[in-house]
């Protein structure tokens, strides 16, 4: 018989819970993918040591703008899945919860009762919310750079300035994003194979109901 409403059901050790889909794998492996190409060419265009290593910077422009291009490609095809949908949705939708975690997060209180957490906690959920608007403003002034004939001198200088600096933003963002992840061998597992262990979900997102 199930256990009464009231009742804790006990977490048995290794069971393990579905947390992404297919899709939402595929998109994170391939946005990750071609943000790197994005990373590595820009580094070998604006860092000499890296130019003259590598040369025809000619092939590394056009790689690195049909990288760029591609970056929301990825987003919009999984789009088709009901479970990556959901997905965007709690990454977008912030509550009580999420300022409690990001006051603590201040404080760096690391206890765990003091960052409650759904599927997503709230430093993913603005991480996730800054690198899509990166990307999109990366992606305009980057078209800006690319048709040169269809803008005015002073907005492609514009565009230049503010595509440099915030390229060199989101390579800092990115390097912390790397680190989080390093230190949490359980999220990448669950980014890689689709699941995690059921003890790791209720300690890190004790709101999260799979």
């Amino acid at each position: 018989m199930p256990p009464p409403p009231d009742t804790a059901v006990p977490v048995v050790p290794g069971t393990r819970v579905r947390r992404f889909t297919t899709a939402s794998r595929w998109a994170h492996r391939s946005v990750a993918f071609l943000m790197g190409v994005c990373v590595v060419t820009a580094a070998c265009l604006y860092l000499p040591q890296l130019a003259e290593l590598v040369g025809r910077r000619e092939l590394v422009v056009r790689v690195h703008e049909w990288a760029g291009l591609l970056l929301p490609v990825p987003v919009l095809v999984s789009l088709v899945s009901h479970a990556f949908r959901a997905d965007l949705g709690f990454l977008n939708r912030f509550g009580p919860h999420d300022r409690v975690w990001l006051r603590a997060a201040l404080r760096r209180d690391k206890r765990r009762a003091a960052r409650p957490a759904g599927k997503f906690n709230a430093g993913q959920k603005l991480y996730a919310a800054w690198i899509a608007g990166a990307t999109l403003v990366m992606l305009g002034t980057g078209l800006l750079m690319w048709f040169t004939h269809l803008t005015p001198l002073m907005w492609r200088t514009s565009a230049t300035f503010v595509h440099d600096w915030l390229a060199l933003t989101v390579g800092v963002v990115l390097a912390g994003h790397i680190y989080m992840a390093v230190n949490d061998p359980e999220a990448r597992r669950g980014l890689r194979t689709g699941s995690v262990d059921r003890e790791w979900a209720d300690r890190e997102h004790p709101l999260w109901r799979p």
